[in-house]
């Protein structure tokens, strides 16, 4: 193996180093090597570990060019090695706070196990659930083990599998607020870390309003004293601009940026991740990749139930904040966003936060909201948004939206980026659809009558359910006549790749402990997302702008083909099931 150079910190800092570092105990003191020291990989499981030790001995500088802060070394004068490391000389910890909650259970204790059954966890490492709720450590083994599934490849052993991992599983029962529970905890944690170089995963899978609660207690009292701590916020970040800073600065008492890892799931999509592979790998799409080539791009999710009684939260943010904000801004500024300078995380993350800078914000004259109302269909009734007991009998919160965003420069000025989302609707899918120009002096253009749209190349990346790529051409159907037809070049990830893909939580999790932040979302993009998008939200709550109705089950309200219409645009979806 090469060997490799690494920068010891000398043991003298500047006094501003000093003073950043005494802000808080909860900070993050050192940095993930990610360029100066690589190994071979060999598999997720080494490549963790030689992470641990690449952070314990070394020193990055951050992206604006000053030196990050770190902790001494031990001075017993052990310096760990990569033998050390491989020995296991290093621990993780993963602590789920809100561990009771259906997403604790429904995607984050499934997605950890998911990545032990796949050999990505270090050798010692342990999980802990903590939340309010009183349980011993086997009642939470058997809440959580009616979720784990060996779905990955059907292999074998796969409950002996379940019972390693639900062994490394523990609880913790303790107030959000209360610094002596966490010291508790911490307590418990050193337990299970046994004086060897300690990691800290915290996932916060609890309302927005107690996470700097959750942060501040564990920042004073359950933070490693001598390896990293990193904190997963799930969203929402914030319900407008304002609260979104305000959220940022109190998290900021206790964490660096680099500590926060805010998780949009989608990012974590397997299709989302291929966007930068599909356009930046493949000579034949960079060059389509404009306003030259390109009339429209929209980005469409459905869902095809409604709240049913978990209306409670959805009532306070509404389907703009829920998703569209989030979910499709992030993959349109991964769509538009310019060739980054590296795979670096910051790199690819400061080319979306341009992306985002540059964009108009949304104009409520560009907006069509709609509420899903109670139907009849095929002798069944289906319940209207308000019907919902969890929700306000006379609410106005939308379940659908649609909006028409514009990016200024040079590569998309004038191109209408369309967003469409909704509950309750005929069909669940995400999905992104490029619509290309029509082809100038189509010599064919008599063969679909009046309508050129259907002479039109589309792509479209399906997103989810049935996860694939495919691009609709022009072609000539079989025969002595001349007649055009529209062909599918259809990659289908079923047929593909028969291995079944991984959930997003698992790719994100993974990041995480990795210390991989490109699929995470930066303060400063957070700061551009909401810029976009407070101004409209501001206006339909102040001015309490009704919701256009529309049937359980329907295509959501007439509304939507109006705003297309306006920028000569048809909805893609409109022609399939």
């Amino acid at each position: 193996m090469a060997t490799h150079s690494m920068i010891i910190p000398s043991s003298s800092s500047s006094s501003s180093s000093a003073l950043a570092a005494a802000a808080s105990p909860f900070k993050e003191t050192l940095p993930l090597l990610s360029k100066s020291l690589t190994f071979p990989r060999k598999s997720c499981f080494s490549q963790v570990r030689l992470r641990f030790f690449a952070e314990k001995h070394s020193q990055l500088d951050s992206s604006n060019g000053c030196a990050t802060n770190f902790a001494s070394l031990p001075d017993s004068g052990d310096h760990l090695t990569e033998e050390h490391v491989t020995k296991g000389e290093s621990t993780l910890s993963i602590t789920v706070v809100g561990a009771s909650g259906d997403l604790a259970k429904k995607k984050i204790f499934p997605a950890l196990f998911a990545l032990f059954y796949e050999g990505c966890l270090p050798q010692d490492f342990s999980v802990f659930g903590y939340a309010r709720t009183k349980l011993t450590h086997e009642e939470l083994r058997d809440m959580i083990s009616s979720t784990l599934t060996c779905r990955i490849d059907q292999r074998e052993n796969c409950g002996d599998k379940m019972d390693q991992f639900l062994k490394r599983c523990f609880y913790h029962s303790g107030q959000y607020n209360s610094e002596e529970d966490f010291a508790e905890l911490n307590t418990k944690l050193k337990e299970k870390e046994a004086g060897k170089l300690a990691n800290r995963l915290y996932y916060l899978s609890i309302p927005p309003n107690i996470f700097v609660d959750v942060v501040r207690c564990a920042s004073l009292r359950a933070s490693s004293a001598n390896g990293w701590t990193r904190v997963i916020v799930e969203k929402p970040f914030g319900r407008d601009s304002e609260s979104s800073g305000e959220l940022t600065r109190c998290l900021k008492q206790y964490l660096t940026e680099e500590q926060i890892f805010r998780i949009d799931h989608y990012l974590g999509k397997e299709l989302v991740e291929n966007l930068s592979v599909l356009r930046f790998s493949n000579l034949v799409f960079e060059p389509l990749w404009s306003r030259n080539y390109i009339r429209n791009v929209q980005l469409i999710f459905s869902e095809d139930f409604g709240t049913e009684g978990r209306g409670g939260y959805f009532d306070q943010y509404g389907i703009i904040r829920d998703i569209m904000q989030n979910h499709l801004l992030q993959i349109l500024a991964l769509f538009a966003m310019e060739t980054p300078v590296s795979l670096d995380a910051e790199d690819i993350r400061s080319e979306k936060v341009k992306v985002l800078r540059s964009m108009k914000p949304l104009l409520l004259e560009n907006v069509v909201v709609g509420q899903y109302k109670g139907h009849n269909k095929g002798g069944k009734t289906y319940p209207g948004y308000t019907d919902d007991p969890t929700v306000p009998n006379h609410s106005l919160t939308p379940t659908f939206a649609a909006a028409a965003m514009f990016i200024n420069n040079a590569r998309w000025d004038g191109v209408p980026f369309l967003m469409k989302a909704g509950k309750a609707l005929h069909t669940r899918g995400a999905e992104i659809r490029v619509q290309f120009r029509h082809v100038p002096g189509n010599l064919y253009k008599k063969n679909f009558a009046t309508n050129l749209d259907n002479a039109t190349n589309e792509l479209v990346i399906r997103v989810q359910p049935d996860e694939g790529i495919y691009l609709r051409i022009n072609n000539k159907v079989p025969g002595l006549g001349m007649r055009l037809d529209r062909s599918d070049l259809n990659l289908l990830y079923r047929s593909r790749y028969p291995r079944e893909i991984p959930d997003a939580y698992e790719r994100l999790l993974l990041d995480a402990i990795e210390g991989e932040r490109r699929l995470f979302i930066r303060s400063d993009e957070l700061d551009a997302a909401w810029d976009l998008f407070t101004p409209a939200l501001k206006e339909l709550e102040e001015r309490k702008i009704i919701p256009e109705l529309y049937p359980y089950g329907s295509r959501g309200p007439v509304g939507a083909h109006y705003l297309a219409s306006k920028y000569n645009v048809r909805w893609g979806d409109l022609g399939e099931a």
